[in-house]
């Protein structure tokens, strides 16, 4: 059931828009994905809420299927910009028959996550900033952190549910590192969020034009390398080719489904890509969610608090 109006803001009519599908579409493998996760994304019984800022302002959009249409609502003065990038949202325009599958493993995950979409979703230091939280700690580490800045840092979203905004880039860049050890954040990724938010209008400019000229610029950023941007581009411009290089787990599963070997490297994860060139983060994407994990060995990272420090 549908969850009732929280305030004034929330009875205002909102925005209704809807967009026929050229394909099938699972909204949940393609939005729930790391970058977007967090306070400013649910999903529900009645379908996945998406909380945002837009160059327009704010906005709360409510998605949800019905056959082969996608049905929005959207809240807030950016409610119009949003709606017109639903499309980009929910990677309408990605082509997944461009990825030609060599190996059975691929071709089963490919089957499974037939809806699943190289989505491109705007935003890119919305999220950059919960990519670099997650930078070298568990993800429960990122998430807690994530979580803390969401509600220190991002206001009330309009609309009907009580969602918090992304945290505002603008806020953020007037703090100072050791803003951040309150909310678990040491002084390494503390600076970086602040760069990017510094950096936040040429960064958002950058994001429209070509995907090398962005990488190029992001890896000219300290604190950001070839796990940070791919894995930031693959969400924010639906790059199919992104490959997270620096990844805890990411080459275990890659070697486990493509050759069954239970542990990898970046090296050995790059050869068994190598034939899948211009599709690899796409191949990624669906070995993560459809293929298996490797065998676990040896204790689990135990997450830390750096508000102890």
């Amino acid at each position: 059931m549908r969850q009732m109006p929280d305030s004034s803001v929330s009875s205002v009519r909102p925005r209704s828009r809807v967009l026929p599908l050229a394909r099938p579409l699972d909204m949940r493998a393609t939005l729930v994905v790391k970058g977007l996760r967090g306070p400013s994304l649910q999903v529900r019984p009645d379908g996945l809420w998406r909380a945002t800022r837009t160059r327009s302002g704010p906005a709360t959009v409510w998605m949800r299927l019905q056959g082969r249409e996608l049905r929005v609502d959207a809240w807030g003065e950016g409610a119009d910009e949003a709606l017109d990038r639903i499309p980009e949202w929910v990677g309408e325009s990605d082509d997944p028959t461009a990825l030609a599958p060599r190996h059975p493993a691929v071709e089963r995950a490919a089957r499974l996550g037939r809806g699943m979409r190289m989505a491109s979703v705007g935003g890119l230091v919305e999220v950059l900033i919960p990519t670099v939280l997650a930078q070298k700690v568990t993800g429960v580490e990122a998430a807690r952190s994530y979580r803390r800045l969401t509600a220190r840092c991002g206001e009330p979203a309009p609309g009907p549910l009580r969602m918090r905004l992304p945290p505002d880039p603008i806020r953020l860049a007037g703090l100072a590192y050791y803003d951040f050890h309150p909310l678990g954040v040491e002084r390494r990724r503390a600076e970086t969020i602040l760069r990017v938010c510094r950096a936040a209008p040429r960064l958002e400019a950058a994001a429209a034009g070509g995907l090398d000229d962005l990488y190029r610029l992001l890896h000219s950023m300290p604190g950001i390398g070839p796990w940070t941007s791919a894995s930031a581009i693959r969400v924010a411009r639906g790059d199919p080719d992104a490959v997270p290089v620096g990844d805890f787990h990411l080459p275990n599963t890659v070697s486990w489904a493509l050759a069954g070997e239970a542990r990898g490297t970046d090296e050995r994860m790059l050869e068994l890509l190598e034939p899948y060139a211009g599709q690899r983060g796409r191949v990624v994407r669906l070995l993560e969610r459809f293929g298996g994990r490797a065998p676990a060995y040896g204790p689990r990272l135990a997450p830390r608090d750096f508000r102890r420090f």
